[in-house]
């Protein structure tokens, strides 16, 4: 697997190149887009982009954890977590790229 990370930056030079706006709209157009999912994932929407897949929020309860190293038990607070779930179409995609 490549060690790459795709940014901002990045995604909005693609805007640029793909687009034509300059690149400081393309760079204002990408954290648009990010702030409205933020926004929507904080107030317990979820965010769908089609073939792509959802981002969701969902609460975890309280449980009992244990450290690894000592063994004791560990009381974990509830909490909320952001999860991703791919769509078919990118999971097969993936799967694609894995056979190379």
């Amino acid at each position: 697997m490549s060690e790459k990370t795709l940014t901002r930056m990045d995604l909005s030079e693609a805007v640029f190149r793909e687009v034509g706006l300059s690149r400081n709209e393309s760079a204002q157009l990408v954290e648009s887009v990010l702030g409205h999912m933020s926004d929507a994932l904080v107030s317990g929407e979820s965010v769908k982009i089609s073939s792509f897949g959802t981002f969701s929020v969902r609460a975890k309860a309280a449980r009992i954890g244990r450290n690894p190293k000592t063994g004791d038990e560990v009381p974990i607070l509830p909490r909320k977590v952001l999860t991703f779930r791919p769509s078919h179409l990118m999971k097969d995609r993936v799967a694609a790229g894995n056979k190379k």
